[in-house]
């Protein structure tokens, strides 16, 4: 695998940001030629490596991490790099921190980060493709709720989304966020909370309301997203993901549910369904993909 941890000013977030990003280069080759003939060392078998091509580029899946971790965590706690290269894909992790991915009401603009900067970012910099069927959005924890989110407000950048255990921050029910900014326990245990979406009567028709977003695009007629949710039966957040899928369901989403039976919050479920994302559930070509020649 090729990884870097690609650091840059961000121009919306006004700070400079860490990014993980794994390349799948173990399934790549380069062309033969007498002098590689002689000194190349051999990762694998040349019958199962490409060659590498200019202007190929890779599908990609961004994977938002959770609460309390960054970019790095989700590599050094998961078998994510193994995974990705497996399946010829490549990952984008942004260090989001304890952001919830929004827009915060105290002045971070990190949806629009996610959703705007960070592609572009990407599909300049990097060999990812521009092409919506061949951009993701995962993420796990606080992450999912990220990725959830990402995709019902720019369904236009991302043709599925896996939310693994997504049970805080934005949901599908605005008014699950309204209680929770209104309940004791946010407000005397994690004060971020209340700081990042403010007032609960403000939330419904924000975009912190994402049932409203989602209508709003599908007025705009952009595309819907495919939406994949998984959950361990024994995650204390199983009831905040199931109505998430339940409303999914009656807005008419193309949604899959899974619940991972003996699985808890924490990174057995994680590493397990990134695995299973990659491996079976997102519909990846596992190839490298190259632009219409005009």
């Amino acid at each position: 695998m090729g990884k870097l941890r690609f650091n840059y000013g961000s121009e919306v977030l006004g700070q400079y940001i860490d990014i993980t990003i794994i390349y799948p280069t173990d399934s790549y080759r380069c062309k033969p030629t007498a002098e590689l003939a002689n000194r190349a060392h051999k990762l694998m078998p040349d019958e199962k490596r490409d060659f590498y091509e200019p202007g190929m580029k890779f599908q990609t899946v961004y994977l938002m991490h959770g609460g309390g971790d960054d970019d790095s965590l989700t590599y050094r706690y998961t078998n994510a790099e193994l995974f990705a290269q497996r399946n010829k894909v490549m990952l984008v992790t942004p260090n989001i921190a304890n952001s919830f991915g929004a827009n915060t009401r105290y002045g971070v603009p990190y949806m629009t980060f996610i959703t705007e900067e960070l592609p572009e970012v990407i599909q300049t910099l990097f060999a990812s493709s521009e092409k919506r069927e061949d951009n993701f959005i995962m993420g796990y924890a606080m992450g999912g709720n990220v990725a959830l989110a990402a995709a019902i407000s720019r369904p236009d950048r991302y043709f599925a989304c896996m939310d693994i255990s997504g049970g805080i921050g934005m949901t599908m029910d605005a008014g699950v966020l309204k209680n929770e900014l209104n309940g004791s326990h946010f407000k005397d245990f994690f004060s971020l909370y209340g700081a990042t979406f403010g007032d609960s009567e403000n939330v419904e028709g924000s975009e912190f309301d994402l049932a409203s977003v989602a209508k709003a695009n599908r007025a705009k007629n952009l595309p819907d997203c495919k939406f994949i949710l998984a959950c361990g039966s024994k995650e204390f957040i199983r009831e905040r993901v199931e109505n998430d899928v339940s409303v999914l369901r009656k807005m008419d989403f193309e949604v899959q549910y899974i619940c991972a039976e003996g699985y808890d919050h924490d990174f057995n479920m994680w590493n397990d369904y990134i695995e299973i994302g990659l491996d079976r559930l997102l519909p990846l070509k596992r190839k490298a993909v190259f632009p219409a020649v005009t």
